[in-house]
């Protein structure tokens, strides 16, 4: 049997719920193995929560429960928060179970007949916050490097002979370039190494909770030695069969933990053991609030499901698209080399631009034409080589992305085929080889939906709710095999498309004009007539939109109105235009006018009309219609 493709979290401490830079690694893992799952790949996806430790039980007390009590309860917040954020894990390990303790106690013994564990004095600083010892010489102004406040330790322990393994541990370094990514971070690895490996204290005195030391039931072992070996205990090691599982493929983690123990401690146990080592570790940088690691001390802490249920309430979008909003953001801004920052202002502005415009607004135009122009099927006609050769460039960068884990690089490659089946719209205008009953119509209406076709499988890793809302505006059963991404099959001729919704309803951002006292230069021009003059609090009160003609028909018994289906952001308006001298219906489908927004609605001819559009008056008394000087925002503000 194959060995499975193996990929682990870090296991989380239950001293307090998830925030957003929890989630961030879980659901890099997340995408990874759903990656790898359309690649016909056996997943086994890890995570858990880290339970042992003195700083786990003084939070339990200071709740006022017993440590199992406590921990039990924020694990389950762990698997909630991870359910609602679409995270599916093949497996949640906890530091409390049975299956652990007995793994971590074996490992204990394995070492210490093999002279890899002794006994000794520890004096030194520890920090409780961290669960991490630190020399004299790492404090900074008597604290931690991470500013907690540490305690003096002095006491007998059981220490890991760490020194030993730097040599073996820089060899593997240096002939593996995929151990350690990214670059930088193996860098600082190597130079952690060089400076020197001390002996690691592994034990503690039995407070009552943790993993006692086997054959020593008044030493609990280390939290970080313990939890790093869930991965390992996960597998059913030392029972046979854990070979399916080991070694891990990737491991991720946050920079913080990578150094110090996931790329030292850890890797020198497993060559205590005699183990192969991960294929690769790597360590992200942080996502930051307000230019600060997230803290929960310092109110800098957002929340994922509460920031998913914010924006479904403020945009209208589903729930489980909003879900998928959080974790595109969490895509797009992934940190990897550096560190990101999160603001509200730029997630709903992604939001807008990349998911709305970019996304909605490719979908709802090549299904709204396909409707109109080819009858609502999948035309019996091959794609246009442009769009075929779009798809082949985007699948391949999603794919060099992802070979070193690069989230957003990856996110990039796919909205690289949205913009570019945006442009390949205006570019080959539909509705102008429809009207010039042009024989490539065909042609380009079934490029516009393989590209969506096409779509759905790139973004689906990362955005699977949306993907298969896509799916079935298509009319098609999802795409999960990576091998048909652009396969021309992979949308049948003739078959019949879902009617255009929108996934995204555009969010109205709305800002006050000048707000703050403007210089002279940026003043409006006083008027040159002597004509009635308004304010600018007068001009605010016309609201005025970017909106798409979606369907044009003529008004019945009229010669000059035509009735227009209009998409404003995610909005849908009926208005009557009276410019049937000018314009033919066709040609103004999947156009983009300037529509007044806070209009009275009123009746012409007996249809009624949510708004009117913005033309200025020919030679002649007839409508040119006014629209931005190219492409434009779905539903943008006009001011």
């Amino acid at each position: 049997m194959p060995k499975r493709y193996y990929l682990t979290t870090p296991i989380y401490y239950v001293n307090s719920v998830p925030h957003i830079g929890t989630t961030l690694t879980t659901f890099v893992s997340d995408v990874t193995a759903r990656y790898q799952k359309m690649h016909g790949r056996d997943v086994c996806f890890l995570t858990g929560t880290d339970e042992n430790g003195l700083k786990v039980k003084e939070a339990a007390l200071a709740a006022g429960k017993q440590p199992q009590e406590f921990v039990d309860e924020i694990s389950q917040t762990f698997r909630h928060i991870f359910a609602g954020m679409n995270i599916v894990y093949d497996d949640f390990i906890r530091t409390t179970e049975p299956r652990h303790v007995k793994a971590v106690q074996e490992v204990f013994r394995t070492l210490q007949k093999k002279g890899h564990i002794y006994t000794g004095t520890y004096e030194g600083w520890y920090d409780v916050s961290s669960e991490t010892f630190y020399k004299e010489s790492d404090l900074v102004d008597g604290k931690s490097p991470d500013g907690n406040e540490v305690r003096w330790v002095q006491e007998e322990n059981y220490f890991f002979r760490l020194s030993a393994f730097a040599e073996p541990l820089l060899k593997h370094i240096e002939s593996h370039a995929e151990f350690i990514l990214p670059e930088s971070r193996r860098n600082e690895v190597v130079g952690f190494i060089k400076q020197g490996l001390r002996d690691a204290s592994i034990s503690r005195a039995n407070d009552g909770w943790g993993i006692p030391v086997p054959g020593d039931e008044s030493r609990v072992i280390y939290v970080w030695f313990d939890a790093l070996l869930n991965y390992l205990s996960a597998t059913g090691w030392p029972s046979p069969g854990y070979e399916k599982l080991w070694p891990c493929d990737v491991q991720f983690m946050g920079k913080d933990i990578l150094t110090r123990f996931h790329a030292t401690l850890w890797p020198a146990i497993l060559l205590g053991l005699e183990l192969p080592l991960p294929t690769t570790l790597l360590g992200h940088a942080w996502l930051l609030i307000g230019g600060e690691k997230i803290s929960k001390s310092k109110g800098t802490v957002v929340r994922p499901l509460e920031l998913a249920d914010e924006l479904a309430s403020m945009s209208g979008c589903k729930h489980d698209i909003a879900v998928d909003v959080v974790r595109y953001y969490m895509a797009a801004t992934m940190p990897y080399e550096n560190d990101s920052t999160f603001s509200y202002e730029d997630f709903y502005k992604r939001y807008n631009s990349d998911l709305a415009n970019d996304l909605g607004n490719a979908l709802n135009r090549s299904l709204v034409m396909a409707h109109k122009f080819v009858d609502g099927k999948m035309p019996v006609a091959s794609a246009e080589p442009a769009a075929v050769e779009a798809i082949r460039s985007a699948r391949s960068a999603f794919e060099r992305s992802m070979t070193e884990f690069r989230i957003h690089q990856a996110a990039d490659a796919a909205w690289g085929l949205v913009r570019f089946l945006n442009k390949y719209i205006d570019t080959r205008a539909p509705w102008t080889l429809a009207k010039a009953n042009d024989p490539s119509l065909p042609n380009v209406i079934a490029a516009m939906l393989l590209c969506l076709r096409a779509t759905e499988g790139l973004i689906r890793p990362l955005l699977p709710s949306t993907a298969d809302a896509i799916a079935a505006q298509l009319g098609v059963e999802p795409l999960r095999s990576w091998d048909r991404i652009g396969a021309p099959d992979a949308m049948p001729h003739n078959i019949g498309l879902g009617e255009p919704k929108p996934i995204f309803p555009r969010l109205d951002l709305k800002r006050e004009i000048m707000q703050t006292p403007q210089p002279e230069t940026a003043r409006p021009p006083q008027a040159a007539t002597n004509g009635d003059q308004i304010t600018i609090d007068d001009f605010t009160k016309v609201k005025l939109r970017i909106g798409r003609v979606l369907e044009a028909e003529p008004v019945p018994d009229s010669d000059k109105l035509l009735k227009l289906q209009v998409i404003i952001g995610g909005e849908r308006r009926q208005i009557v235009a009276g410019i049937r001298a000018n314009y033919q219906p066709d040609e103004l489908v999947g156009r983009q006018v300037v529509v007044v927004t806070n209009l009275k609605p009123a009746k012409l001819r007996g249809v009624e009309s949510q708004g009117m559009l913005l033309a200025a008056v020919d030679e002649k008394g007839g409508a040119i219609l006014l629209q931005p000087e190219k492409e434009a925002p779905e539903g943008a503000t006009i001011r």
